[in-house]
């Protein structure tokens, strides 16, 4: 999987678009929505990763599954990880993970009283 496809994957999400805040290399993947951040595409150790937002209890499941799962590099670590692309992470798998940093920080619907 390439940087592009990665990018790609996270814009086929409803609402999605590309940022950069930083500079114009590293690509952050906001909700139109609310403008969250979900996914920032950079480098770990000179290879390819992605920081995404996960569940507190599954980060660690998962930091614990993959020796590429670790703690999100400048973020906060209870709450992200970093996932370096091409190792031990099925493809499907890192897919599922972007979904599921998407849907943490996703609008919350409201219901009307």
């Amino acid at each position: 999987m390439t940087r592009q496809d990665l990018i790609d994957f996270c814009l086929t999400l409803p609402g999605a678009y590309e940022d950069y805040p930083f500079d114009n290399v590293t690509p952050v993947i906001k909700h139109s929505g609310n403008c969250k951040m979900f996914a920032l595409v950079g480098e770990t150790d000179g290879r390819l990763s992605i920081n995404l937002k996960c569940d507190p209890d599954e980060a660690d499941f998962l930091r614990q599954l993959f020796e590429d799962v670790r703690p999100g590099w400048h973020m906060n670590k209870r709450h992200w990880n970093t996932v370096v692309v091409g190792g031990d992470v099925p493809e499907d798998e890192l897919m599922q993970m972007i979904a599921s940093s998407y849907d943490l920080v996703k609008p919350k619907v409201r219901k009307r009283k």
